[in-house]
Protein backbone atom coordinates (compact mmCIF):
# COMPACT_ATOMS: atom_id res chain seq x y z
CA UNK A 1 0.00 0.00 0.00
CA UNK A 2 2.86 2.35 0.82
CA UNK A 3 4.44 1.68 -2.58
CA UNK A 4 1.15 2.44 -4.32
CA UNK A 5 0.83 5.75 -2.47
CA UNK A 6 4.41 6.71 -3.32
CA UNK A 7 3.88 5.80 -6.98
CA UNK A 8 0.71 7.88 -7.24
CA UNK A 9 2.44 10.83 -5.55
CA UNK A 10 5.41 10.56 -7.94
CA UNK A 11 3.13 10.48 -10.98
CA UNK A 12 1.17 13.48 -9.72
CA UNK A 13 4.35 15.50 -9.16
CA UNK A 14 5.81 14.54 -12.53
CA UNK A 15 2.59 15.50 -14.30
CA UNK A 16 2.35 18.82 -12.47
CA UNK A 17 5.91 19.82 -13.31
CA UNK A 18 5.48 18.77 -16.96
CA UNK A 19 2.38 20.88 -17.45
CA UNK A 20 4.04 23.98 -16.03
CA UNK A 21 6.86 23.72 -18.58
CA UNK A 22 4.61 23.23 -21.60
CA UNK A 23 3.89 26.07 -24.00
CA UNK A 24 0.40 27.53 -23.61
CA UNK A 25 -1.91 28.14 -26.55
CA UNK A 26 -3.27 31.72 -26.63
CA UNK A 27 -5.94 33.42 -28.75
CA UNK A 28 -4.06 36.71 -29.23
CA UNK A 29 -0.51 37.95 -28.86
CA UNK A 30 0.43 38.12 -25.14
CA UNK A 31 1.04 41.69 -23.92
CA UNK A 32 4.40 41.10 -22.22
CA UNK A 33 5.86 38.59 -24.68
CA UNK A 34 8.13 38.89 -27.68
CA UNK A 35 7.48 36.94 -30.90
CA UNK A 36 10.35 34.51 -31.46
CA UNK A 37 9.33 32.79 -34.69
CA UNK A 38 6.82 30.80 -36.68
CA UNK A 39 6.49 27.01 -36.89
CA UNK A 40 4.48 24.71 -39.11
CA UNK A 41 3.25 21.14 -38.77
CA UNK A 42 1.14 18.58 -40.55
CA UNK A 43 -1.03 15.97 -38.90
CA UNK A 44 -3.87 13.52 -39.44
CA UNK A 45 -7.42 14.43 -40.23
CA UNK A 46 -8.45 15.89 -36.85
CA UNK A 47 -7.68 19.26 -35.35
CA UNK A 48 -6.55 17.83 -32.00
CA UNK A 49 -3.62 16.00 -33.59
CA UNK A 50 -2.55 19.19 -35.36
CA UNK A 51 -2.79 21.19 -32.12
CA UNK A 52 -0.71 18.56 -30.30
CA UNK A 53 2.02 18.65 -32.95
CA UNK A 54 2.16 22.45 -32.90
CA UNK A 55 2.30 22.44 -29.08
CA UNK A 56 5.19 19.95 -29.12
CA UNK A 57 7.12 22.02 -31.67
CA UNK A 58 6.48 25.22 -29.69
CA UNK A 59 7.83 23.61 -26.52
CA UNK A 60 10.84 22.19 -28.37
CA UNK A 61 11.64 25.71 -29.62
CA UNK A 62 11.54 27.16 -26.10
CA UNK A 63 8.31 29.11 -26.46
CA UNK A 64 6.27 29.98 -23.40
CA UNK A 65 3.14 30.41 -25.53
CA UNK A 66 1.99 30.05 -29.12
CA UNK A 67 -0.89 31.22 -31.28
CA UNK A 68 -2.23 29.15 -34.16
CA UNK A 69 -2.49 31.50 -37.13
CA UNK A 70 -3.65 29.06 -39.82
CA UNK A 71 -5.01 25.57 -40.25
CA UNK A 72 -6.26 23.95 -43.44
CA UNK A 73 -6.51 20.71 -45.34
CA UNK A 74 -8.91 17.92 -46.22
CA UNK A 75 -7.55 14.46 -45.46
CA UNK A 76 -4.35 15.81 -43.92
CA UNK A 77 -4.26 19.04 -41.90
CA UNK A 78 -1.53 21.66 -42.13
CA UNK A 79 -1.07 24.51 -39.70
CA UNK A 80 1.23 27.32 -38.62
CA UNK A 81 1.69 29.00 -35.27
CA UNK A 82 3.51 32.10 -34.04
CA UNK A 83 5.76 31.54 -31.00
CA UNK A 84 6.18 33.90 -28.04
CA UNK A 85 8.63 34.03 -25.18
Amino acid sequence: MKNLTMTIAAIALATASFTTLAATQVQSAPANSQPIGVISAQAGSNLTSLENKLAAKAEANGASSYRIISASGDNRLYGTAELYK
